[in-house]
C-alpha cells in the first residue's frame, strides 16, 4: 500500500541480543485473553465455596478486623477503612472498595449483615449511600465468627500485591455464609447467582448431612426447603427451586406481599359505602420501591393497567407501605393480578450455584455446596486443635521446668550464685537437672515471689491442666466423631445466637403448579410401538398368570405394528428419546397418557417437539439413582461415549446428544456400566467386538470417535451391548438369518475393520441388523412395502457365524427387509413384568 514501508532492525531497536518470538496475533489474544478471563473469574467475580466471599469482601472484612473495628468497639469512618483496604491488600479503585462494604452492611441486599454501618448506606428505593467520608462503620456481631480463630493458623496465607504483608486465602467463616447471605456475579463467559437464605435452616440442613453423608438432595430440601430474603415477599412454586437443589442451575418466582383492604369511603357514610385498596408491604428481592410506582404510574397513564385511581407512598421507619387505590367499578384482585404480570411485583430470578472448588469455577448442587463448607470446617477445627495442641505441649514443657526447678530450688540457687554469667548457668542448670534450653530460660526468668508455697501449688495445678488438655487435643485429633461434635456444638451455638425466623413466605402457584408435586409415585409399565405410539399403564393391570397361560393383551396397535419398547419404571422417573437427527428429548414418565390396556396409546409427536422426517430410535428410562454411560453409533462409523450426567437438564423442547456431520444419522444409543463391550455391525457384513473402556468420555456436543474403518459405500446399519447368555441374531436383506453363539465374534481393538457376521451375496442380499436375543423373544422382520412376519427366535437355525444362514422371510416380489426387532413373545407370563423383570430395550 502507498505510502508503507517495513521497519528496520534499528528502528524496531532489536540488537544481537535481542530474542525474537514470532506469533500470530490471533494466538497471542486467545492465549492472553484466557489467562485475563481466569484471573477475573478467580479473583474478583466468583465467591469461594467455603467462606461464600469475593477477594474483595474477604480484604474488607480482614482489614477491619485488624483495625480492631468489632462489634464491641467505636465506629471508625468508612475512609480510613477503604484507605486500608487499598493500601493493604486490594489495590483498585476506592469506589468499588466502598461499593462492596456498603453492600455488606445493607439489610435489603443480604440476609445477615457483616457489617454495622452508622449513617447513610442508601435504601431500598435506589437512594445512593452518602461520601465514605460521611459515614462510618463497624463489623457486625456475626461478622466475628467469619473471623473466629483465624490467629490459630485455621487457614491458608498468601502475599498481598507488593510482598509486604500476609493476608487469610480464605476466612473461618464458622458459619455458612454462602448460602445465608448468598451471591451474585459477572465473570468472563459465566455467572453466579446465588440466593441468600435463612441461617436457622441452612445449618439444620449442614448437621443433617454431618450425620448422614449419603443424604439425597430431596431429603436436605426438608430443611432448606428454599431461599429466605431479607426483603421477604412470596415464593411462588418450587419446581424450579428443587431443579437448582438438584443441578445447580434453576430459578425462583418472587411476588411482593399484598393485601386487599376494604374501608370506608367517608366516615358516617349512609349505608356504610366502601372501597378497595392494596395495600403493598413486602417486594420482591432487589426491587427498587421508586422505581416500581414510578412505572405502575405511567402504565396508568398510558392506559396499559386500568382501574387504578391512585398511588400513595406511605412507608415510614414502622414498615413498608405502598398504596393502590383501586377504581369504584374495577375489582381488585383482577387489577393486582394485571400488576403481577406487568410489573415487578411480580419477578423471576434465575439461581446459578457456581462457586470457587479447590480455585476452580464449578457449578454445585445443595448437597455439594453444604458438603464443601463441611470439609472446610473439618480442616478449620483440626487446625485449630494442632495449633492448641502445640501451644499447649510448649507451655506444659516450661511448666514442667519450672516445678522441677521448684522442687530443688536450694540446689538451683547454688548453680545461678556460682555461675559467671547467663549462659554459664543456664548450661549448669541443663547439664544438673537434664532440662532443656527453654526450660533452663524460663528458670532464670523466673521471679522471686513463685517461690512461694501458694505459687507451686499453681504451677502444679497448671501442669495437671494441660497434661488433661494435650489428653483431650489429642483425642480431637485422633478421633473424627469428636470433630463431629464440635462442629456440631459450635454450629448449635451460632444457630441459638444469630439465628431468627423465616421471612419469605412459601405459597403454591396454582398457574404454574408442578403437576409432579400431585404425582403419586409409583411403578408403571411403558410401552412404544415400532411406529411411534406410546403409553403408560399401572403394573397392577398385568395380573399374575402361571407358567404356559395365555397372557393378556398388553398393546393393540394398527394390524402392521407392534410393540418394539416395553419397560417397568418410575412415574417420576425421566425417559431419554434419541433420534436419527442426534438430538435427545426428555419428559417425566408421568406425561405419558395412561391409556386402556388395549388401546394403542398417543403418537409420539404429540408429546416431542419433533421436526420433519425426525424419528425416535431409542428410549432410555432413567431413574433418579441410575449411574452410567451413553453409547451412541451412527452411520457413518462414529461411536460416542458420554456421561449420564451430561443429560440431566434435558426438556422436550430436545437439546443436542451428539453432533452430526452433513449426511450422518444416529442409529442406536445403550445405556453402559462402563465396563461393558459393544457389538457394531455394517451393513456389508462386517462386525467388530470392543471394550467400552475404548471410547473416552466426551460432552453432549461432540461428534464422537471412530467404531470401525468402513469400506467406501459401506454404513453402520446397528450396535448392541453385549449381554451374557444371550445370542447374535444376524438378518440380511433377501430375509435370511440365523443365530450364533456370542462367543463367535471375538474381542479387538476400536476403529479395526472387524470380522464377518456372516456370508453375504446376491442370494442374501447385504446385511440388516445385528441383535442380541433371547431364544424365547418374539422377531419382528418388516420389508419396505409394509409386510410384516413375526416368529419365535427358537425357530431360527443356530448355526456358525461365517453362514449365510437360514430363509425367515420370502421375498419374491416384496422388496428388501429393512428393519428387524426384537419383543417379547405374546404368551409370556405378564407376572414378569409387573415384577419389574422385564428386559429395558
Amino acid at each position: 500500500m502507498a505510502g508503507k514501508r517495513k521497519l528496520t532492525d534499528e528502528e524496531l531497536n532489536i540488537t544481537d541480543n535481542t530474542t525474537v518470538v514470532k506469533r500470530q496475533v490471533k494466538e497471542e489474544m486467545e492465549k492472553s485473553f484466557i489467562a485475563y478471563a481466569m484471573a477475573v473469574n478467580v479473583s474478583r467475580a466468583i465467591p469461594d465455596v467455603r467462606d461464600g466471599l469475593k477477594p474483595v469482601h474477604r480484604r474488607i472484612l480482614y482489614a477491619m478486623s485488624e483495625l480492631n473495628l468489632f462489634h464491641d468497639k467505636p465506629y471508625r469512618k468508612c475512609a480510613r477503612i477503604v484507605g486500608d483496604v487499598l493500601g493493604k491488600y486490594h489495590p483498585h479503585g476506592d469506589s468499588a472498595v466502598y461499593f462492596a462494604l456498603v453492600r455488606l452492611a445493607q439489610d435489603f441486599s443480604i440476609r445477615c449483615p457483616l457489617v454495622d454501618g452508622h449513617g447513610n448506606f442508601g435504601s431500598v428505593d435506589g437512594d445512593p449511600p452518602a461520601a465514605q467520608r460521611y459515614t462510618e462503620a463497624k463489623l457486625a456481631k456475626i461478622a466475628s465468627e467469619m473471623l473466629r480463630d483465624i490467629d490459630k493458623e485455621t487457614v491458608d496465607w498468601y502475599p498481598n500485591f507488593d510482598d509486604t504483608l500476609q493476608q487469610p486465602a480464605v476466612l473461618p467463616s464458622r458459619f455458612p455464609n454462602l448460602l445465608v447471605n448468598g451471591s451474585d456475579g459477572i465473570a468472563v463467559g459465566m455467572a453466579t447467582n446465588i440466593p441468600p437464605h435463612n441461617l436457622n435452616e441452612v445449618i439444620n440442613g449442614v448437621l443433617a448431612l454431618l450425620d448422614n453423608p449419603e443424604i439425597t438432595v430431596d431429603e436436605l430440601m426438608q430443611h432448606i426447603p428454599a431461599p429466605d430474603y431479607p426483603t421477604g415477599g412470596m415464593i411462588m412454586g418450587r419446581a424450579n427451586i428443587r431443579h437448582a437443589y438438584r443441578t445447580g442451575h434453576g430459578g425462583v418466582v418472587m411476588r411482593a406481599k399484598t393485601e386487599i383492604e376494604e374501608y370506608p369511603v367517608r366516615a358516617g357514610a349512609e349505608g356504610g359505602a366502601t372501597r378497595t385498596r392494596i395495600v403493598v408491604t413486602e417486594l420482591p428481592y432487589q426491587v427498587n420501591k421508586a422505581e416500581l410506582i414510578v412505572a405502575i404510574a405511567n402504565m396508568v397513564k398510558d392506559k396499559r393497567i386500568e382501574g387504578i385511581s391512585d398511588i400513595k407512598e406511605e412507608s415510614d421507619r414502622q414498615g413498608m407501605r405502598v398504596v393502590i387505590e383501586v377504581k369504584r367499578d374495577a375489582q381488585a384482585q383482577v387489577v393486582l393480578n394485571t400488576l403481577y404480570k406487568h410489573t415487578n411485583l411480580q419477578v423471576s430470578n434465575g439461581i446459578t450455584f457456581l462457586s470457587l472448588v479447590n480455585g476452580e469455577p464449578k457449578i454445585l448442587n445443595l448437597k455439594e455446596m453444604l458438603f464443601y463448607y463441611l470439609e472446610h470446617q473439618k480442616e478449620v477445627v483440626l487446625r485449630r486443635t494442632k495449633f492448641d495442641l502445640e501451644k499447649a505441649q510448649e507451655r506444659a514443657h516450661i511448666v514442667e521446668g519450672l516445678v522441677k526447678a521448684l522442687a530443688n530450688i536450694d540446689r538451683v540457687i547454688k548453680i545461678i550464685k556460682q555461675s559467671r554469667d547467663k549462659i554459664e548457668a543456664a548450661e549448669a542448670l541443663m547439664s544438673a537437672f537434664i532440662l532443656s534450653d527453654k526450660q533452663a530460660n524460663a528458670i532464670l526468668e523466673m521471679r522471686l515471689q513463685r517461690l512461694t508455697s501458694l505459687e507451686v501449688e499453681h504451677l502444679k495445678q497448671e501442669l495437671a491442666d494441660l497434661q488433661a488438655l494435650i489428653a483431650d487435643l489429642k483425642s480431637i485429633i485422633a478421633n473424627p466423631d469428636r470433630l463431629k461434635e464440635i462442629i456440631r456444638a459450635e454450629l448449635t451455638e451460632i444457630k441459638e445466637k444469630f439465628g431468627d425466623e423465616r421471612r419469605t413466605e412459601l405459597c403454591v402457584d396454582y398457574d404454574e403448579i408442578d403437576i409432579g408435586d400431585l404425582i403419586e409415585k409409583e411403578d408403571v409399565v411403558i410401552s412404544m410401538t415400532h411406529f411411534g405410539y406410546i403409553k403408560r399403564l399401572p403394573t397392577a393391570e398385568y395380573r399374575a398368570q402361571h407358567r404356559g397361560g395365555k397372557g393378556i393383551t398388553a398393546h393393540k396397535p394398527k394390524e402392521e405394528d407392534f410393540v418394539e419398547n416395553m419397560f417397568v419404571t418410575c412415574t417420576h422417573d425421566d425417559l431419554l428419546f434419541f433420534t436419527n437427527f442426534g438430538k435427545v428429548y426428555s419428559i417425566k414418565a408421568y406425561e405419558v397418557p395412561e391409556a386402556e390396556r388395549t388401546s394403542r396409546g398417543r403418537a409420539i409427536v404429540n408429546l416431542l417437539q419433533l421436526q420433519p422426517d425426525e424419528k425416535v430410535n431409542a428410549v432410555i428410562p432413567i431413574k433418579e439413582d441410575t449411574h452410567g454411560n451413553l453409547i451412541m453409533a451412527t452411520r457413518n462409523g462414529l461411536i460416542k461415549k458420554t456421561d449420564l450426567e451430561q443429560f440431566a437438564l434435558i426438556r422436550k423442547v430436545g437439546k443436542i446428544a451428539i453432533n452430526l456431520l452433513d449426511g450422518d444419522e444416529l442409529i442406536a444409543v445403550n445405556l453402559t456400566c462402563g465396563r461393558d463391550e459393544i457389538l457394531v455391525a455394517s451393513h456389508e457384513g462386517k462386525c467388530i467386538r470392543f471394550s467400552e473402556e475404548d471410547v473416552r468420555l466426551m460432552g453432549r456436543g461432540t461428534q464422537g470417535v471412530k467404531a470401525m474403518k468402513l469400506n467406501s459405500g459401506d454404513y453402520v446399519v446397528d450396535m448392541t451391548v453385549v449381554k451374557d447368555g444371550y445370542e447374535v441374531l444376524t438378518v440380511s436383506e433377501q430375509g435370511y438369518g440365523k443365530r450364533s453363539e456370542l462367543e463367535d465374534y471375538r474381542l479387538q481393538s476400536r476403529a479395526g475393520k472387524g470380522i464377518k457376521a456372516g456370508t453375504f451375496g446376491k442370494k442374501t442380499g447385504k446385511l440388516v441388523n445385528l441383535k442380541l436375543i433371547d431364544p424365547e423373544d418374539d422377531i419382528m422382520v418388516i420389508a419396505d412395502n409394509g409386510i410384516i412376519i413375526r416368529m419365535r427366535a427358537r425357530e431360527i437355525s443356530k448355526i456358525g457365524r461365517d453362514t449365510q444362514g437360514v430363509r425367515m422371510m420370502k421375498m419374491k416380489n416384496q422388496g428388501n427387509v429393512v428393519c428387524v426387532a426384537v419383543s417379547k413373545a405374546e404368551e409370556d407370563d405378564e407376572a414378569d413384568i409387573a415384577a419389574g423383570e422385564s428386559s429395558e430395550e
